[in-house]
């Protein structure tokens, strides 16, 4: 009993530190200024636009209008705030409730309805079945135990319902970055699995295995080019990304350290640049689609 009570401590502590993180700094502003298509991009290639067949590019399409959706590891709503827009029923969970204020702004200026609830998503408060999509941009990727996220996402979708995840790759850049943060950062708890598997297509589906069909998989990219230099670049997530802040905030007390990554984030912007006059990169991310199986099965 000691021992199960140990472990619920740890992971409460664990979480209460992730919340911390993400509330640092100002992700919406990253969320709205560096990838703000990125929601888009996941709520049309889960159907959530027109409906019928499949389109061109093999997207799973269905009608988006009265459709329940879950948005996990929501953020501001990057992505719940399309999907309401398109018609869906939107609740939008995450960690971080201090990331709501930003995202009913923003839904408010758009005319979007959206519900706002905080939740873990390895452990949903929601029903089995509850929702026909469950997505997730960049969210739950974020999550440290893998299979206790992916065991959720199924859980709370219908048979026959969507999930639909945008993940980044651990080849593209921003997996490249966590790569480069990691010497500086303290270890992870044991048991936690790094982000950017989430962008690796037999990594997840692995997590999900026969409880999913009708896969879609492709990497992608975002063009990033909003930075005038690699070292505009990184004083912009030393400000605003919580991943950043909180390394940062590590090494702090250790000015070379402290220099050796302000040089080693700037060096990976200059490898990733495809500018000229400034700084423009391509980030890869896994688009990932597919239906819950079971016998319930709608168009």
């Amino acid at each position: 009993m000691s021992e199960l009570t140990d472990a619920v401590e740890v992971d409460r502590a664990l979480k209460a530190r992730h919340r911390a993180m993400w509330a640092q700094g100002d992700y919406p502003a990253v969320a709205a200024e560096i990838i703000p298509e990125l929601g888009e991009v996941l709520v049309e290639a889960c159907g959530l636009r027109d409906g019928g067949e499949r389109s061109e590019a093999g997207s799973l399409r269905s009608e988006g209008r009265g459709r329940r959706l879950l948005d996990v590891a929501a953020g501001s709503g990057n992505a719940a705030i399309p999907a309401a827009l398109a018609g869906a029923s939107v609740v939008a969970c995450d960690l971080t409730p201090e990331l709501f204020e930003a995202g009913r702004r923003l839904a408010a200026q758009r005319g979007a309805e959206v519900e706002w609830r905080q939740a873990d998503a390895e452990a949903l408060p929601f029903g089995d079945g509850e929702f026909d999509t469950v997505l997730s941009c960049v969210g739950v990727m974020f999550a440290p135990h893998h299979q206790a996220a992916a065991d959720e996402l199924v859980r709370v979708c219908r048979p026959g319902g969507t999930i639909g995840l945008l993940s980044w790759t651990p080849e593209g850049f921003l997996g490249q970055m966590l790569a480069t943060m990691k010497p500086y950062a303290p270890p992870p708890p044991p048991g936690a699995q790094p982000p950017p598997l989430w962008g690796d297509e037999d990594h997840v589906r692995a997590l999900f295995g026969d409880r999913i069909t009708d896969i879609e998989a492709r990497k992608q990219t975002v063009l990033v080019d909003r930075f005038k230099s690699p070292e505009e670049f990184r004083d912009y997530f030393k400000e605003r990304y919580g991943p950043t802040i909180a390394t940062y905030r590590a090494i702090a007390d250790d000015p070379a350290r402290t220099a050796a990554l302000d040089r080693d984030l700037a060096e990976l912007a200059r490898r990733h640049d495809q500018g000229a006059g400034s700084t423009a990169m391509e980030w890869e991310y896994l688009l990932f689609t597919a239906r819950r199986s079971g016998d319930e099965v709608h168009a």
